[in-house]
């Protein structure tokens, strides 16, 4: 049943709303995805930082070589690394702890990027404000606390399933083979 939201108590409620624009958001891993996610939040004006394997000179945003600094430094996580024995779990409760009670943590990577234990006892005790997450670390399954809490916001990691992000998804696969066969540099090499 639909509940109109003039009959809904908002009153007393923290609501996962903020102003975009000016705020401190640290990209965990840019890559594709992230290098993609930057150039979105420039328009809202964010101030952008990014941890990656490697510092780019010709990338204009600071770059923190350590997690906990990024995290320290920043109001939101996004992570969009790929998920490696380096990257499992890095976001653990020592960086949700630097990202402190304000910050919100946004998943598109993959789920075993964070330690989604942590995160949910993070969420409950208050030590992080929010999160956005596409994915989970034992998907389908999902943590029970995370569908009540008003401060998270769900995904069901589906937008790669549109007819344009298969087709785009095909022509990369053809790239690279064609590219792998030719002895060429792979388009995505990971």
């Amino acid at each position: 049943m639909l509940v109109p939201i003039c009959e809904k108590d908002f009153l007393g409620k923290r609501l996962l709303v903020t102003k975009l624009g000016g705020r401190r958001v640290g990209i965990i891993g840019l890559g594709s995805i992230g290098s993609r996610v930057s150039k979105r939040l420039e328009g809202f004006g964010c101030i952008i930082s990014y941890l990656s394997r490697t510092k780019k000179s010709s990338i204009p945003y600071q770059y923190f070589s350590n997690i906990v600094d990024l995290a320290s430094h920043n109001n939101i996580l996004i992570v969009t690394c790929a998920l490696t024995s380096e990257t499992h779990h890095i976001v653990d409760k020592e960086v949700m702890s630097a990202l402190g009670k304000e910050g919100v943590i946004i998943n598109v990577g993959r789920g075993a990027l964070i330690d989604e234990k942590e995160m949910v006892r993070c969420l409950i005790e208050g030590e992080i404000g929010g999160a956005g997450l596409d994915v989970f670390e034992n998907e389908p399954f999902v943590p029970e606390e995370l569908f009540e809490m008003d401060s998270v916001v769900l995904s069901a990691h589906r937008a790669a399933m549109s007819p344009e992000a298969v087709s785009d998804l095909l022509q990369v696969i053809v790239g690279n083979l064609e590219a792998f066969f030719a002895n060429r540099p792979l388009l995505t090499p990971v």
